[in-house]
């Protein structure tokens, strides 16, 4: 599998597993993180997600042409490492207010928590896309010396530059299949020293208590299930103030687990940057006279390909919109209306690696079957079809909740357990998030890689790295609208934001299909 590939390929795989390890630790807990420890809103701790998470794509552009400017993407990407390890070391520093639910030193610890989150997007920046440009770069003079031997020999190089960067996408999935499971073992293993239990619903109902004071029967019924013995019980007010603490401060501690991470990427990549070849600035292109048709001809063609490009990248931006919600809405509904009481809400998070790793060579093989069979699959219908694998699975999870008669989030967390059984509610086995994320799996293979691979197609030649920023752009727009999940899955009954995104998948993978045979013809 890793023969005849360029011999930086595996170190830089390590070193990019290794950063991403560390920020799916991150990524997995942040949005319920911001809820139990300053006991936010979900849908203002999903608009902060929102932005963090529009800000890695956008400053990957910052990123791109600092190293473009300075024409030493080794050091961009060392400074990257760094900064990174200084916004986890910040966020790793278990620092709490006296008052849990407002005022000034509040205010000022969330903060310097968005201050630490924007020093981990902006070292992302730096990191992601260059790593990634001299990975490129290893496939381009791997093909400029095969070139020499023959036509036959540069068509094998060309095909080891597809299986290279899937390999180089595995290893990506490997530290993100590993890192949710991080946090969620050094939270209860932290609550274990301090005598309380895990329960999903305790750290908000102790922010809730501190605010109105009000003993309801979901919170004594709620509390007691958060002790064990040896606990010293004094009062309510002790008991939420210490369980916040001692819930986020395990949390808090998982922020080490990246640092180091971070700082093996670091090493890793001091320790073979003699290998990386460095992506060198285009040599001044020769002077071409065109003749006026022959411009007015260029011209009609860029403007067919550009038109092409937002296409697509007007259906990315739905796609990520919807996707994303794995860290959004898909994560309040694994806390709130999925049995976890030994599971935690965040490990789900690893089925989406999981099934990366497990279904892409079966993807790679039904593609490749079709193609030797004469009924190759164009990457325009590819695209639209993934829209509706995507909107399957949320199709499936609106079933799912009008069956169970779901009411929205806010709602379920107010009941207390007779309530609920008085209603007929119950939560819903693990299974739902398995089959939710097999399908948003699915879609990802068909759509993620396959649009790099169709701006690639239609980008003119002179406008290749404006396209690619482009897709970034387009992802980051998806991602910065993502807060809207949780906000309507707390706003209305569950099925209702289901809906919203199913019909979202629907509506892109129609006006795909619309625009399929004229993106065909322009990408071929």
């Amino acid at each position: 599998m890793f023969k005849n590939h360029p011999k930086g390929l595996i170190p830089a795989a390590l070193a990019n597993m290794g950063e991403r390890f560390g920020y799916y630790i991150m990524n997995a807990v942040l949005l319920l993180f911001l809820v139990s420890k300053f006991g936010l809103p979900d849908g203002v701790a999903g608009i902060i997600y929102s932005v963090f998470y529009f800000g890695i794509y956008v400053l990957s552009l910052v990123g791109g042409i600092i190293a473009d400017r300075t024409q030493n993407y080794n050091k961009t990407i060392q400074w990257g490492l760094i900064i990174m390890s200084i916004g986890y070391v910040c966020l790793a520093l278990p620092l709490f207010s006296s008052d849990l639910n407002g005022g000034s030193e509040w205010w000022s610890i969330l903060v310097f928590t968005c201050v630490a989150l924007f020093m981990i997007a902006f070292g992302n920046g730096l990191f992601k896309g260059n790593l990634q440009a001299i990975v490129g770069k290893m496939y381009d003079e791997l093909e400029a010396e095969e070139a020499k031997k023959g036509p036959e020999a540069l068509k094998i190089a060309q095909d080891k530059r597809d299986s290279g960067f899937q390999i180089f996408y595995v290893f990506i999935n490997i530290g993100g299949l590993i890192a949710p499971f991080v946090a969620p073992l050094l939270r209860q293993w932290w609550l274990g020293k301090h005598n309380f239990i895990y329960n999903s619903d305790m750290a908000s109902l102790a922010h809730q208590y501190l605010r109105d004071g009000q003993v309801t029967q979901k919170f004594t019924e709620t509390m007691q299930a958060a002790v064990q013995s040896g606990y010293n019980f004094i009062d309510n007010v002790t008991f939420c103030q210490d369980y916040i603490t001692v819930f986020n401060t395990g949390i808090h501690y998982s922020f080490i687990a990246s640092v180091a991470a971070m700082l093996i990427s670091f090493c890793v990549f001091l320790a073979t940057k003699h290998m990386y070849p460095q992506p060198a600035k285009k040599e001044a292109a020769q002077v071409v006279e065109y003749t006026a048709e022959e411009k007015r001809a260029m011209a009609t063609e860029i403007k067919q390909r550009m038109y092409a490009l937002f296409a697509v990248l007007g259906v990315a931006i739905f796609f990520w919109l919807s996707f994303h919600q794995n860290g959004q809405s898909l994560s309040v509904f694994a806390r709130d209306f999925i049995e976890t009481d030994k599971i935690a809400p965040e490990i789900w998070q690893a089925l989406n690696p999981f099934f990366v790793i497990i279904l892409t060579p079966v993807v790679m093989w039904l593609f490749s079957m079709l193609a030797k069979k004469g009924k190759a699959i164009s990457t325009p219908r590819k695209i639209a079809l993934g829209m509706f694998i995507a909107g399957c699975a949320y199709l499936f999870l609106m079933i799912i909740s009008m069956v169970n008669n779901y009411p929205s989030g806010d709602v379920f967390r107010t009941m207390s357990a007779d309530e609920r059984l008085a209603a007929g509610l119950a939560k819903s086995g693990p299974w739902v998030l398995i089959v939710t994320y097999f399908f948003l799996t699915v879609a990802e293979l068909f759509i993620s890689p396959l649009g790099l691979s169709f701006v690639s197609k239609v980008a003119p030649r002179h406008l290749v790295g404006l396209c690619q920023g482009l897709w970034l752009g387009a992802t980051a727009i998806g991602n910065l609208f993502i807060f809207v999940g949780p906000i309507m899955f707390n706003a209305w009954p569950i099925q209702y934001c289901w809906a919203v995104f199913f019909g979202i998948c629907l509506v892109s993978m129609g006006v795909m299909l619309g625009m399929v045979k004229w993106l065909e013809k322009v990408a071929c």
